[in-house]
């Protein structure tokens, strides 16, 4: 059984394109870390996201945990919490370059196979107005950098270099490990 340790619209969408079946079992573990640095926060949170779900089922499956941070000059950007938040957030990308990293583990047959996958994405310059325009959609709430690029805040997006499905936060890197470890990803 091939579970997935998220409640993300996004990352389940992704995972269906190759897998046909698996559970959806949210992760209940703290989504609090101290951990200053974008990969190593991003895998922390991974880890404990699969191993929360990996124990819970009796270490009777394969559990797929993952995590996407967004960070510029070093400082990570989560969800925001408030509108106002998310203002700052898209104030600070808006010209300039963001690193976009996930973290995941897979926890396959009591072995854990993790990475972390970086994607540069740069902005266009944002006016105050297109900002707020965007903010009142409710699209940024729920999305680390205030932002979702397979959405209206695609618009924002001047260019990237890496793989798109890690900035929606679900790297391909995933399937392919999925893939060494037997899973057949193209049963469509």
């Amino acid at each position: 059984m091939l579970v997935l340790a998220s409640a993300s619209p996004r990352r389940r969408e992704i995972l269906s394109r190759f897998i046909r079946e698996f559970q959806i079992i949210p992760s209940s573990a703290s989504e609090e870390c101290s951990i200053a640095d974008p990969r190593e926060h991003a895998l922390e949170l991974a880890r404990r996201k699969a191993r929360e779900v990996y124990e819970r089922l009796g270490k009777k499956a394969t559990v797929i945990g993952a995590d996407t941070v967004v960070s510029i000059g070093g400082k990570i950007l989560g969800k925001p919490g408030n509108e106002e938040e998310a203002f700052r957030m898209l104030k600070t990308l808006s010209g300039r370059m963001h690193l976009v990293t996930t973290g995941y583990c897979i926890i396959h047959r009591g072995e854990e196979h993790c990475g972390a996958v970086v994607t540069e994405v740069k902005f266009r310059e944002l006016d105050e107005d297109l900002i707020w325009a965007y903010i009142r959609t409710g699209e940024p709430m729920d999305k680390a950098g205030a932002y979702g690029i397979q959405g209206k805040g695609g618009l924002f997006v001047e260019w990237i270099r890496g793989d798109y499905y890690n900035v929606v936060g679900f790297p391909i890197e995933i399937i392919w490990k999925l893939k060494e470890l037997g899973f057949d990803v193209l049963s469509r």
